[in-house]
């Protein structure tokens, strides 16, 4: 089993981190998970027996060195990196603060730039390796209310887009997919509860969209991926 690939998975808990961790696992790969909270990590590595849990707060540099130590000691280096972390601030200029506008960036963007830092030299060591960032349509359009968080998604994308054209050449498949609609959440089901099923992405299928691209061939990658449910008016 040590000689299983590893996916490190940044960003953890309902939704899309839950069903990230689950289809990796599903796939055989030994799953490191990246989260702040230990309570979330602990519940999920007593449902997968191949995943394995570590405290990381994306946006401090610090953090991510000191985990991405701990999954190379435990596990050894990441073959596939999720970056799921994300946060969003809502409202127009009268509404987000200096303070809130940085902190979308550096969870957002800054975390992608920590995290990958810390797995790219083994990946380009043999050769191979993915990173996939989770994005979403504000990284297209900053529209009203969303301020904060579509610079720091745009931010995001050009970052990925950045890494993909000094890495591919190296062998390393960077990706970023745009969920562009409302992810099904516990969360979002209660601020939403008159919508119908076929409203929301199912987290599964994201989840399998990012393994396919993780297992594409490197003859025909694709960069960017972008999701929405079928009756989606875009």
């Amino acid at each position: 089993m040590m000689s299983s690939p590893v996916a490190a998975i940044v960003g953890i808990g309902p939704g899309n981190g839950r069903a990230l961790v689950e289809r990796f696992h599903g796939a055989g790969y030994r799953v490191a998970m990246l989260t702040r909270s230990r309570e979330t990590l602990d519940r999920y590595e007593r449902e997968f027996d191949q995943a394995r849990g570590f405290e990381c707060d994306a946006a401090d540099a610090a953090s991510v060195a000191t985990a991405f130590e701990a999954v190379r000691g435990e596990l050894g280096d990441v073959d596939v990196l999720v970056y799921n972390a994300g946060a969003g601030v809502w409202g127009g200029l009268d509404d987000v603060s200096a303070d809130d506008f940085e902190a979308c960036w550096r969870v957002n963007a800054l975390g992608l730039f920590h995290c990958a830092g810390e797995v790219v030299e083994a990946m380009v060591e043999k050769g191979a390796g993915a990173i996939v960032a989770i994005g979403a349509g504000a990284a297209w359009r900053g529209r009203e209310g969303t301020l904060a968080f579509a610079q720091a998604k745009a931010a995001q994308r050009s970052t990925a887009q950045s890494l993909a054209r000094q890495y591919g050449p190296k062998g390393i498949h960077v990706g970023y997919v745009v969920i562009d609609g409302v992810v099904d959440t516990p969360k979002t089901r209660e601020r939403m509860p008159d919508k119908p099923d076929e409203f929301f992405l199912d987290p599964a299928e994201i989840a399998l969209t990012v393994l396919n691209l993780v297992l594409q061939p490197r003859s025909a990658w694709t960069f960017e991926a972008d999701l929405r449910p079928f009756g989606e008016n875009w």
